[in-house]
């Protein structure tokens, strides 16, 4: 009875390691990488449980970005310099922009100031 306890013990915790370490890899099932996602050609910005995932994307000039809005409110991709914008996205829904001023780029939804992330153009 006792090694069957300490087996499913061990267990637990191997399951527990490799989900922190799932996780504080940047894991989220994508490929935009996790909190900082990189790409050459594209990539995608998440909206779920009213956050931007990633917050924070490195792409090439001229990127094309993928904004979906997987919450039910709706949600805006605004950069504060307004270099770009999604405009309303409703939930569900998606919206491209293209990422074409080099350097960072702070961003926030205009609708849920709070919600903030930034895209890092560079490279070519």
């Amino acid at each position: 009875m006792t090694s069957s306890i300490s087996s499913r013990a061990a267990i637990a915790g191997l399951a527990a390691l490799a989900m922190a370490g799932f996780v504080a890899c940047g894991g989220n099932g994508d490929s935009g990488g996790g909190a900082s996602g990189e790409a050459g050609g594209g990539s995608t910005v998440v909206i779920k449980n009213f956050k931007f995932e990633p917050a924070n994307l490195k792409v090439a000039p001229g990127a094309k970005v993928t904004v979906k809005n997987e919450d039910a409110a709706a949600h805006t991709l605004t950069a504060d310099d307004r270099s770009f914008d999604t405009g309303n996205i409703e939930g569900k829904g998606q919206k491209e922009i293209t990422a074409t001023k080099a350097g960072q780029v702070a961003y926030k939804c205009d609708i849920h100031p709070y919600m903030t992330g930034v895209i890092q153009v560079s490279g070519s």
